[in-house]
């Protein structure tokens, strides 16, 4: 049965947490509030999980464009190849934000994920998702739940989120309202940096 709970921004409860964390290690799927729109995700290292977000939204698993919910930068190298001083001199200033980075991934990537050449990454401004990963100890995948064809609520509102979202997920996190303009999306995978979506995050970072 799925779970609907609150956790606090500001002091995210330790029990409520390790509620989350139990979940995610079993393979259980969450949504959860960002500093941009709610997030639907799973444990990167669970294949199963994996498959069910990517079944949920209707792709294949190896072409999905899922990002990487991070708690720091040094949370990230793991997953991306070297970065150089003036990429992370911009991750630096805009992170944690409401961006998504592009950039290019190492060769430590979970096995799905093994073909690609880049990866989405995201250091969100919320202390709820970030202590989660803090505390999973990898990043989560993530992917969006806004819906072109949805009622605004649907994406903002976390009671009428687990309404929506129950019978597909194991947790719904109410985290307060939620935003309804996504990340903005930069590449920092060649010289030329390129604005993919413009979103919540301002470009004048760059």
């Amino acid at each position: 049965m799925s779970q609907l709970i609150k956790i606090y921004n500001e002091n995210p409860n330790p029990k409520a947490i390790e509620k989350v964390i139990k979940i995610l290690k079993n393979g259980g799927l969450i949504i959860y509030p960002t500093d941009t729109v709610y997030g639907l995700g799973c444990d990167i290292t669970n294949n199963k999980a994996l498959e069910k977000i990517a079944r949920i939204k209707g792709i294949k698993l190896d072409k999905a464009n899922f990002s990487f919910i991070c708690c720091d930068l040094s949370n990230l190298s793991e997953y991306v190849k070297q970065i150089d001083t003036p990429t992370y001199k911009i991750l630096k200033r805009a992170l944690p934000g409401a961006y998504t980075f592009v950039l290019k991934g190492s060769n430590k990537l979970p096995k799905v994920f093994k073909k690609k050449k880049t990866v989405g990454i995201r250091v969100p401004n919320n202390n709820i998702i970030r202590e989660i990963v803090r505390e999973l100890g990898n990043p989560i995948v993530s992917t969006s739940i806004y819906d072109e064809d949805d009622v605004i609520e649907y994406t903002t509102d976390p009671e009428l989120i687990y309404e929506k979202w129950k019978d597909k997920v194991d947790l719904v996190i109410n985290g307060g309202y939620g935003d309804n303009l996504a990340s903005t999306v930069i590449d920092l995978t060649s010289e030329d940096i390129e604005i993919i979506r413009e979103g919540k995050g301002d470009i004048d970072i760059i």
